[in-house]
């Protein structure tokens, strides 16, 4: 009993009070994101996807979340029109800090296959873009490397200011 003890204590001291706050802060916000998504197009249905068995997306801590005052993310799904793009600042706006965003589709991109439409416009107009997922549609798995990369952002302490 008394070396488990000293072994929790060393593990303190060695872990927990060498670790700089900003690193354990990082992990803790790395594994807990809560997007709030914004479906706008066919890209919705990949976004549905990470959610299967397959892909579990809730394993790593991302939980889809609707309120957009307790997320920390945004996903941009599909073709964003120039009408929507008022609604998405505000609801980008209303989110807290740290805040990021992944845009995923062709449409979010560049307009994907209607590029030479009048009314769409690309969403690093609107927001600040940290990831893109390409693709028409995209596939899951993009959206979870995408998430992962984000993690690794975060954990590096990027965006905890």
């Amino acid at each position: 009993m008394l070396n488990i003890l000293k072994s929790f204590r060393s593990f303190i001291r060695r872990i927990i009070l060498k670790t700089p706050l900003k690193r354990i802060l990082g992990w803790g916000v790395a594994y807990s994101i809560w997007p709030v998504h914004m479906v706008t197009s066919c890209c919705g249905v990949e976004f549905a996807a990470m959610a299967d068995p397959l892909f579990d997306s809730e394993r790593m801590g991302m939980l889809p979340f609707t309120s957009p005052r307790q997320t920390d993310a945004i996903i941009l799904e599909g073709s964003l029109s120039r009408k929507m793009a008022r609604a998405v600042r505000l609801v980008y706006e209303q989110m807290q800090e740290p805040k990021y965003v992944i845009s995923m589709g062709a449409c979010s991109m560049d307009g994907g296959i209607f590029y030479n439409s009048y009314n769409l416009i690309r969403a690093r107009e609107v927001l600040p873009v940290d990831f893109y997922v390409p693709g028409c549609p995209p596939r899951p798995e993009g959206v979870m490397r995408a998430v992962t990369e984000l993690q690794k952002r975060i954990k590096r302490g990027r965006g905890l200011e």
